[in-house]
């Protein structure tokens, strides 16, 4: 897939145009790939800015970067997969001795409520945990400290802290953001698929549609994946310590957190195509045939839902978003009614914090909306293993798994 010419972007010039303005508003000193889908077309992909201003290089769409909370629809749509293939059950205990995750390590919890999280409790946000004193996902210190384990720590690590720990509330019954909730599911993809997370997400969810330039990442700058950007964020950004050793201050992109920990909640690596190409097999449009059955993507995306969706982020009349934010990226992935699919991910933030996300959004909206006609073409038609895919799953369609 090549970056679009200005011949064929002649209808979507003010995409760019807008977009810089946008970027140049808010103080963002970084660069953006952009990629849009019209009815299972990718009409538009294009990179602005800088991927790395040291090395002189241009965004383009195939440059990889971290994509922070956006890696927790992945991580929703390996779970929902399990179920399918009837390995797993959204209502399945997390703990406990019949739970899933009943390794000696797990099953010592000081609050016996621990022992009635669900697989859908930590979907949606309900397993108990708030984060008043602090997300433990981003509190390596302070558990190394109190477990008494040397750094860096392990997610092994964090659940013996948890578990040492009364939950907020019953699960099930009130919703709190967790991170942990979803670094926990990765765990849970582990042991029913008897492989590491990310190997099962590459294999089944990513490769067979044409996506393999998707990887856990991590944190600092000397351990850039191939084709990863580098990371720009306020020159005003105080340093942290290093999460693997406190003793050595560094910048909050490189090194206060533990990306690769943090995982199946927000440590992937991918690009905005990639990512279009995902959510073009999990939002229940014709045009592409989705690798999960309907009944799925319905259960993730449920506007009754007490406590909302699963995956994703939020639900506005039929337009599905899904947004992360860490101190040097933030994303936007939405699917609207009218079957446009966009994804964006930036290499910088301009310390909004997750506003950034919720104005890019806005800001694209908006963008969508002034766009009076879309090219004809698809700009994967040259790619092999997705239109493979592609016919693959208009069989699967007719015949089942």
């Amino acid at each position: 897939m090549q970056q679009s010419n200005t011949d064929n972007d002649s209808l979507l010039s003010n995409i760019d145009i807008s977009l810089s303005r946008f970027m140049k508003r808010k103080g963002l000193n970084c660069g953006a790939s952009i990629a849009i889908s019209k009815g299972g077309r990718l009409v538009y992909a294009k990179g602005l800015g800088m991927a790395d201003k040291e090395k002189g290089d241009a965004m383009n769409p195939c440059h990889v970067m971290r994509v922070a909370s956006v890696s927790k629809l992945l991580t929703a749509v390996a779970v929902m997969r399990l179920v399918e293939e009837g390995r797993l059950s959204l209502n399945q205990r997390v703990f406990g001795p019949t739970g899933i995750l009943n390794d000696d390590k797990y099953l010592h919890f000081r609050d016996s409520r621990t022992g009635d999280i669900t697989v859908r409790n930590l979907l949606n946000h309900t397993g108990g945990w708030n984060t008043a004193y602090g997300d433990p996902m981003f509190l390596p210190q302070t558990i190394a400290a109190q477990t008494g384990r040397d750094l860096p720590i392990s997610i092994d690590d964090i659940i013996r802290y948890m578990n040492s720990s009364h939950l907020a509330s019953p699960p099930g019954t009130a919703y709190s953001y967790s991170n942990y909730g979803y670094a926990l599911l990765g765990e849970v993809v582990a042991k029913v698929a008897n492989e590491p997370y990310e190997s099962y997400v590459r294999s089944e969810i990513m490769a067979p549609i044409g996506v393999y330039d998707t990887y856990i990442g991590y944190s600092h700058k000397e351990d850039r994946l191939r084709n990863e950007v580098a990371y720009y964020e306020p020159d005003t950004a105080w340093k942290l310590p290093d999460y693997a050793d406190a003793s050595r201050m560094v910048r909050r992109s490189y090194g206060s957190s533990d990306i690769h920990t943090l995982g199946s909640a927000g440590g992937w690596v991918t690009n905005a195509v990639d990512l279009v190409k995902l959510m073009l097999t999990v939002d229940g449009f014709p045009s592409v045939a989705d690798q999960l059955e309907s009944a799925s993507i319905g259960e993730m995306t449920d506007e009754r839902a007490a406590f909302g969706p699963l995956g994703w982020r939020s639900l506005d009349n039929g337009t599905w978003y899904r947004t992360g934010t860490l101190t040097c990226t933030s994303a936007i992935l939405a699917r609207r009614p009218d079957g446009i699919c966009y994804a964006v991910v930036l290499n910088g933030t301009n310390g909004d914090g997750p506003n950034l996300a919720l104005a890019l959004s806005a800001e694209m909206s908006e963008i969508v909306n002034h766009v009076r006609q879309w090219p004809e073409r698809d700009m994967l038609e040259g790619d092999v293993r997705w239109q493979a895919w592609k016919k693959l799953g208009d069989r699967r369609k007719r015949v089942g798994r």
